[in-house]
């Protein structure tokens, strides 16, 4: 750069702002409208909420679980209508994504939640394990989510997980599939010798 060329460079500077009552009131409406924006969404969810009051309260534990065949750490991703990916639970607090402790026992799921409603699904509940990329807005690379169906109430939902060890996913499947097929199809000489 010549002289001349620096000189100018160095004499811009940006224009002085002398209209601050203006920059004042797109800054106040800028907020006020990021805020109107935020509570609409709010009141969403609450309406979502609402129209998900049919959904029966969400069964707990019971005192006895019986032996633990797996367990899991990881997190909890939501709840959907089964087959329906975006069309999220939030009735009970089954939309509140959080940490999650999993234990699969032979009465059923176990899901512990730190700061949000646990609940628990009885084998006779469960209808599939699969393995997915994507739930309630959620999606990660394919088969990085351990999505399980089960009934609650009159609905079908679909609930979906992420171990803090992804290679566990497989071998949730199959041992909720296998418990799921027990159920469906026990064999007579069950127990017998």
């Amino acid at each position: 750069m010549t002289s001349a060329a620096l000189l100018l460079a160095a004499e811009k500077e940006s224009a002085e702002v002398t209209d601050w009552a203006a920059r004042i009131g797109w800054v106040v409406g800028l907020g006020l409208f990021v805020a109107l924006v935020y509570w609409l969404m709010r009141e969403g969810w609450k309406w979502r909420g609402t129209l998900q009051g049919d959904l029966p309260e969400l069964p707990g534990a019971p005192d006895d679980l019986g032996p633990v065949r797996l367990g899991m750490s990881g997190r909890y991703h939501g709840s959907t209508t089964a087959g329906q990916w975006l069309d999220r639970i939030v009735a009970h607090g089954l939309g509140t994504r959080s940490r999650v402790e999993l234990t699969l026992t032979a009465a059923g799921l176990d899901v512990v939640r730190p700061g949000a409603t646990d609940f628990f699904v009885p084998v006779a509940a469960l209808r599939e394990a699969r393995l997915d990329k994507g739930i309630a807005g959620k999606v990660l690379t394919e088969g990085g989510l351990l999505v399980v169906t089960w009934a609650h109430g009159d609905k079908l939902l679909d609930s979906g997980f992420r171990s803090d060890h992804a290679a566990e996913h497989g071998e949730w499947v199959d041992a909720i599939n296998s418990m799921i097929d027990k159920t469906e199809n026990p064999t007579e000489t069950e127990g017998a010798r």
